[in-house]
């Protein structure tokens, strides 16, 4: 008769160790061992990762890089990679985590894991001036004569394509590029995220263009990392909480999404 003391360690014996592999292969013992924290994002989404005169990356995501990697006692290690290839480069440890503003959605989501979302923005539209009085919302530029604009492989593009289909529509390589179209007077509105499309408006769109600033999707933005590493993630969500309660959040929210006075860094 096998004793039930061993018979429970045995038994008990595979969980153990899938417990302790999972720990093994967190990232967070190799950002430890490494002693970086190797962040992704690509500079130039306003007002969450930019590139300062001094060629320093400052915003909302950098402030949070900074804060994370203090917290777990790490170097702060900038990876400024292109969207189009962002999240292979998470996939394929590029970088150990990606902080840019990313919207969380269900096609990203079977690819990578989301922290909890830090910031809740959604799609707006920068107007050309010209239909101030006849374009109100989204609704009424789903036709053929509307040339849109937006940024390819973002969520405004998304909206433009499941929202607005009857519209003609411009992808490029940059929201400046997209934004710039709509301000010089060759496509009739810009759809992109809140933040980034009222910068716009203020430092380039006064006088020549309409912010329609209701949001019309919700997207919430977050942190993501690889799949299959619930310590890394727990942790993460864990500090986004604590954040939250010592008022770093609210100093983080206030400095550069309600405050202006950064921009001057960029002038």
């Amino acid at each position: 008769m096998v004793d039930k003391a061993v018979k429970d360690s045995t038994e008990k014996a595979p969980e153990q160790s899938v417990r302790m592999s999972l720990v093994k292969q967190s990232k967070i013992e190799k950002i430890l061992k490494r002693g970086e924290l190797r962040v992704g994002f690509e500079s130039g989404y306003v007002p969450f990762e930019m590139t300062n005169k001094k060629g320093e990356f400052i915003g909302f995501d950098m402030d949070y890089a900074r804060k994370l990697a203090k917290a777990m006692g790490v170097k702060f290690v900038p990876v400024n990679t292109a969207w189009d290839g962002i999240i292979p480069a998470l996939m394929t440890d590029k970088f150990d985590i990606l902080m840019g503003g990313m919207t969380i959605t269900q096609q990203r989501n079977l690819k990578i894991a989301f922290a909890n979302p830090y910031i809740v923005v959604g799609q707006t539209i920068l107007l050309n001036k010209k239909h101030l009085g006849v374009v109100q919302s989204y609704k009424d530029l789903n036709d053929p004569k509307y040339i849109l604009t937006s940024r390819l492989g973002t969520t405004g593009e998304q909206a433009i394509k499941r929202m607005i289909p009857k519209a003609t529509y411009k992808s490029f390589e940059s929201e400046m590029e997209a934004g710039l179209e709509v301000i010089n007077g060759r496509a009739d509105a810009l759809v992109y995220d809140l933040p980034y499309v009222g910068f716009l408006y203020g430092s380039h769109g006064k006088g020549k263009t309409v912010f329609l600033s209701e949001p019309f999707t919700y997207e919430p933005l977050a942190w993501a990392i690889n799949k299959g590493d619930p310590d890394f993630l727990n942790f993460l969500n864990n500090f986004l909480r604590q954040t939250r309660g010592d008022g770093f959040y609210d100093k983080t929210f206030n400095k550069w999404i309600i405050g202006s006075d950064w921009k001057k860094e960029l002038e």
